[in-house]
């Protein structure tokens, strides 16, 4: 498939504490990433300036708000993510199917009301920090790999584009969902990273591999030594592929 096709579905997560770090890190590194991660760490410290500064320097904004809400609110806030021009952004499953098809709506139609690219909607299904013991203290009892599934589905039934999950789910989702579902996987370690506190986690080529779309890759590049370096790395794994 190719290094270079490959680090263009890298998502590289700006969880950082300042906006000038994450600048720094979109001038360095945006050679090597195309799509950047703004979270709720740096956008409720900086709001739009953060989108504007990712857009600035030429990359492209993911971003990862894990709207849920009454869906006329998760509505809105689709439309204002759309207005602003994100690639693609995130809601919650959990919202149930009538809050993912107002959102899927109401960002059609935002695109085109604004004239721009639609995002793509993407529904969270179990965050990759979570496991068994735990999803089943918030009165989820279905085994977990069935909960993503049920949720993925019910996503797609709602018109959302594809999800957020684990990559060792990814497979399955495509299994019952089709190809052309998006999965997007979080909780990626390089080779040569830690697992920090992820639990359902693999590497950048088990991930592609499983039938991830894109990967979202946070603190094994951003928080070493020499960030730089840390990206040749990662795509020299992904020249393996």
């Amino acid at each position: 498939m190719g290094s270079a096709n490959l680090s263009s579905r890298v998502i590289l997560a700006l969880d950082v504490d300042t906006i000038d770090q994450a600048r720094d890190l979109v001038s360095h590194l945006a050679p090597s990433f195309r799509i950047f991660k703004v979270g709720y760490q740096l956008f409720t410290h900086y709001g739009i300036q953060a989108l504007e500064m990712v857009k600035g320097l030429g990359g492209e904004v993911f971003l990862d708000l894990k709207f849920h809400d009454i869906p006329e609110t998760v509505a809105r806030a689709c439309e204002e993510a759309t207005r602003h021009r994100v690639k693609l952004f995130t809601i919650h499953a959990l919202g149930g199917k009538e809050m993912i098809k107002r959102a899927a709506e109401q960002t059609k139609m935002a695109a085109e009301k604004f004239g721009v690219t639609k995002p793509l909607v993407l529904a969270v299904t179990v965050l990759t920090s979570l496991n068994q013991e735990q999803i089943r203290e918030v009165g989820i009892d279905l085994p977990l790999k069935d909960s993503i599934i049920r949720l993925a589905q019910l996503a797609q039934e709602g018109g959302a584009d594809g999800v957020i999950a684990s990559a060792q789910e990814a497979a399955l989702i495509k299994e019952n969902c089709g190809k052309s579902f998006l999965v997007i996987a979080p909780g990626i370690r390089p080779a040569f990273a830690s697992a920090h506190d992820q639990k359902r986690i693999a590497t950048p080529r088990a991930a592609f591999e499983a039938g991830a779309d894109y990967i979202v890759i946070g603190r094994p590049i951003t928080q070493a030594k020499d960030p730089v370096e840390a990206a040749k790395k990662l795509i020299e794994e992904l020249r393996e592929l």
